[in-house]
């Protein structure tokens, strides 16, 4: 007589589990190779927002000026944009005033060629103007009178005109 064995139920029942679960992380692995070998291409497009130049307040001498002298200036720098701005230097607007310069009405005989502005860096750290902020600038003996100035200077009030640079 032969005798068969034949094996118990539960062995076959934990085998087909464990197949089950070898060939479903089988397939898991190879998907998530195919994710990240596969190329593509495509297009895209942004857009950033309008930065707004900074406006200037006209400057003033802090002090009188006189014949051979100098003084420092004092201006406004407003910054309209929502993000901070760095003005990278200071210098003297000839397209406003006469040469970038005016003087009151009363000394309307004082010569402004006279007058002399220095570009103004801070040192070449230019001046940071928070976002929509303001920032009070003095630049230190920036505007100067030579000796040539004529006596209808004497108590003029003047005003510099400046523009920003980068």
């Amino acid at each position: 007589m032969v005798r068969v064995r034949v094996a118990p139920r539960h062995a076959a029942r934990g085998a087909i589990p464990l197949v089950v679960m070898v060939s479903l992380a089988l397939l898991l692995a190879g998907s998530a190779t195919a994710y990240w070998v596969v190329s593509g291409s495509g297009a895209g497009a942004a857009s950033t927002g309008t930065t707004s130049a900074v406006t200037l307040s006209p400057a003033t001498p802090a002090a009188a000026l006189f014949p051979g002298g100098q003084t420092s200036v004092v201006l406004t720098v407003t910054n309209p944009n929502l993000t901070s701005v760095r003005v990278g230097s200071l210098a003297l607007d000839t397209g406003q005033g006469s040469g970038g310069f005016d003087v009151d009405g009363a000394h309307s005989g004082c010569v402004l060629s006279t007058l002399s502005f220095v570009t103004q860096t801070n040192a070449g750290a230019g001046w940071t103007v928070a976002a929509s902020g303001n920032l009070s600038v003095t630049l230190t003996n920036a505007v100067s009178m030579t000796a040539a100035a004529a006596n209808a200077c004497q108590g003029a009030s003047f005003t510099v005109y400046l523009a920003a640079g980068p």
